[in-house]
C-alpha cells in the first residue's frame, strides 16, 4: 500500500520509523564515546536529529505555546538558558573530552526516546489492523 493511500497514518508511521533508526544510530555513537572514554585525544560525537523535530516540547509543527510573560520559554529559550551551548565537560591533559556522566545521561534519554517511538509504532500498527478488520 502506498504512503498516499495510508494518509496521515502512513506519514506518522514513516516518521516513527525514521525516529527509531535515528535512535539506533545515536546509540552506536554514544556507545563508542563511552568505550573511548580513556583514549587520548578522543572527542565525543553525537548524531544530528532528523528534520522535523523542533526540540523539547515540540515535534514537527506542534510546540508549546507561551501564553503569559511569566511562563518559561521553551524552544526559542528567551529565559537566558541555552543547554545546547552549555559547557558540559572539560578536556583532560591527554586531550580526551569524554565525560562519562554526560554520555550515560544521553544513553538513558536515547533509550527512553527509542522505547517511546517503538511503542507508538506498535500501537499505530495495531490501530491500522483494527481499521482494516484484522485486529481486535
Amino acid at each position: 500500500m502506498a504512503n498516499s493511500a495510508l494518509g496521515t497514518g502512513g506519514n506518522l508511521m514513516q516518521a516513527l520509523k525514521t525516529r527509531m533508526h535515528f535512535h539506533q544510530s545515536r546509540q552506536k555513537v554514544l556507545a563508542e564515546n563511552v568505550a573511548n572514554a580513556d583514549s587520548p585525544g578522543f572527542r565525543p560525537m553525537d548524531v544530528k536529529a532528523p528534520a522535523g523535530r523542533t526540540g523539547a516540547g515540540g515535534v514537527g509543527d506542534v510546540s508549546l505555546a507561551r501564553t503569559s510573560a511569566g511562563h518559561m520559554g521553551i524552544g526559542g529559550r528567551s529565559d537566558g538558558f541555552d543547554s545546547a551551548r552549555a559547557r558540559r565537560f572539560e578536556t583532560t591533559p591527554s586531550g580526551n573530552a569524554v565525560n562519562l556522566e554526560d554520555e550515560m545521561m544521553k544513553v538513558a534519554q536515547n533509550q527512553s526516546d527509542y522505547q517511546l517511538a517503538a511503542s507508538l509504532y506498535s500501537k499505530g500498527l495495531g490501530l491500522m489492523k483494527i481499521a482494516i478488520g484484522k485486529g481486535r
